[in-house]
């Protein structure tokens, strides 16, 4: 058996520079077709469901406000319990229409001369982005489908019993606007950042500025008592990850630094493992066994 092992020297765009222009990403219409259809399907029943849960008991509007179950919640989370109700309308809205300005973010990528040439595709890949991210928190073990924790608005005994009894309350854990919104921004910085490979080290300035709105629809969701501190990290975590991987995983082979696959010579059959170091002429090393 032989194992090849080569390092290459040269960015992944310098081998590329007098070729035929290759797309960054490969998109298979059908499988991301199929998965936008079917997911945008599965969430329109998931939303009426979470819609209509029931609606709270007053044995457990009672019971909410009782020492012992404050006392069963951490330091961190009952800092949603010490808002300034009188704005909680204003922050509800600075949260909805700010996710909806985040969706439409992205579109700043058009801008870009080369990601202009690539829009449909970078387009379905947002999209099917944004259906898993849905997805997940419509159906996953994490979301309001098997979780019901209460919103901290049924802990403020100032609302009436129609507002804290109302089922939707039961939809705290995880913070969808804040899983969404991540998405769209963490998506935006993955995209630019693999368009713009020179950019180094300093590509971690680009995922810090995408971290800044999410976390502030994160903040104006616990200013309107829709979430603890915990749903919006929860849902901050696994949009950021989404909005990552769905752009890696359709990244083009010809643009991955990190390649594994498998050769066939007169001498026998074996691996090849191949790592491209920008900026560094290693040469090639083979080794066999």
């Amino acid at each position: 058996m032989i194992c090849c092992l080569y390092t290459c020297g040269q960015s992944p765009d310098s081998t590329l520079k007098e070729q035929k222009r290759i797309r960054r990403y490969h998109v298979n219409y059908w499988v991301t077709g199929s998965i936008i259809g079917i997911g945008m399907v599965g969430d329109i029943f998931a939303i009426s469901r979470l819609k209509n849960k029931s609606s709270l008991t007053m044995d457990e509007l009672i019971f909410v406000n009782s020492d012992q179950q404050k006392n069963l919640m951490n330091s961190i989370d009952q800092w949603a319990l010490k808002q300034n109700t009188v704005d909680r309308t204003l922050w509800k809205d600075i949260s909805d229409y700010g996710q909806t300005a985040l969706l439409l973010m992205p579109a700043l990528l058009l801008f870009d001369k080369e990601m202009r040439r690539d829009w449909y595709d970078l387009l379905l890949m947002y999209v099917e982005g944004h259906t898993i991210t849905f997805t997940f928190y419509n159906y996953s073990f994490l979301g309001p489908t098997f979780q019901n924790r209460l919103r901290p608005i049924t802990y403020y005994p100032q609302f009436t019993d129609n507002v804290r009894k109302n089922g939707q309350n039961r939809n705290s854990f995880y913070s969808g606007h804040v899983a969404s919104s991540t998405y769209s921004t963490f998506f935006m910085a993955k995209v630019y950042c693999d368009y713009h490979p020179s950019l180094g080290a300093k590509k971690y300035l680009i995922y810090l500025a995408a971290a800044v709105p999410p976390l502030f629809i994160g903040y104006a969701r616990i200013r309107s008592l829709a979430h603890f501190p915990s749903d919006v990290a929860v849902g901050f975590a696994l949009g950021a990850i989404i909005g990552i991987v769905v752009p890696e995983f359709h990244k083009n082979r010809h643009f991955k630094n990190i390649s594994l696959g498998m050769f066939d010579s007169p001498e026998g059959t074996g691996l090849t493992f191949r790592w491209k170091i920008p900026g560094r002429n290693l040469g090639g090393k083979v080794v066999k066994w």
